[in-house]
């Protein structure tokens, strides 16, 4: 399994690490922390030093009830990012989070590799904008599921991505990642089925992006705080990985890679 990234195929067969850089005042984890250039080259040192594969460039938040912002002041938070990025660490690949179409567009025109859609295609023309970009696109589930059954949410979100996926497809997306899209919508317990039946989501044949670091699901299980939350993070990554995680979307990117590295040492060892 591969992407193609600017004509390059990145081999998926070992799972990678995408790590987050959001440069938000209201984030639930790091919000604020990334305002100035300095701050910003310091967390794209670690991503890189630790062995991050890609960077993923959020402007917005997306907690719940989060302020938003239009799209020029995402856009020129993005811009100032994807310039340090190019000039400091040339070989890191871009994702950029965004939910708009001419954000995308514009992304990618100033150097973004992938667009990380957390709306799952909201807007009406990403997916005709995704096309023309010729650029893997992660597709997130980001519905209302919290009046779903257990039992009807694994084959509501097979559905949903079986039929976006082919209408991708049918415009001549041909890279394309699955975010089951933890944290958006569930409750609690669902986001604990969904991880106890995430290799279902195999027979999509498609890289499967898994990102729970630090969430909810984690700190309120624990009766804690996202930044207490490491501990959380990694035990769901390892079952993540056990059941066929590609890509790790995390805030800690060594510990992620440390995780990564145990699981494959475990399936040469069997």
């Amino acid at each position: 399994m591969t992407l193609n990234i600017k004509g390059e195929l990145i081999s998926l067969k070992t799972p990678i690490v995408m790590g987050v850089l959001n440069f938000t005042d209201d984030s639930f984890f790091d919000g604020g922390k990334y305002k100035d250039d300095t701050a910003i080259l310091l967390r794209l040192e670690q991503i890189c030093s630790e062995g991050g594969k890609i960077v993923d460039v959020g402007a917005v938040s997306t907690r719940p009830n989060a302020t938003p912002i239009d799209a020029g002041t995402e856009f020129m938070r993005i811009k100032r990012c994807l310039t340090l990025i190019q000039q400091y660490f040339p070989n890191l690949i871009i994702s950029v989070d965004t939910f708009r179409a001419n954000i995308a567009q514009m992304a990618v025109e100033e150097g973004a590799s992938i667009i990380n859609d957390i709306s799952g295609g909201e807007d009406p023309n990403m997916f005709d904008t995704i096309a023309k970009l010729k650029v893997p696109y992660c597709l997130t589930f980001n519905t209302r599921k919290e009046e779903l059954s257990s039992e009807a949410l694994i084959p509501t979100m097979l559905s949903y991505f079986g039929e976006k996926v082919e209408k991708l497809k049918q415009l001549g997306v041909n890279d394309i990642i699955i975010d089951p899209g933890f944290g958006f919508g569930q409750t609690l317990e669902q986001n604990f089925f969904l991880m106890n039946h995430l290799e279902i989501f195999k027979e999509l044949a498609l890289p499967l992006l898994v990102g729970i670091s630090r969430k909810s699901m984690i700190y309120k299980t624990l009766k804690t705080t996202p930044n207490e939350a490491l501990a959380g993070t990694i035990a769901l990554n390892t079952v993540a990985l056990q059941k066929g995680a590609n890509i790790l979307r995390v805030h800690d990117v060594k510990a992620a890679l440390d995780t990564i590295q145990i699981i494959e040492t475990l399936k040469q060892n069997q």
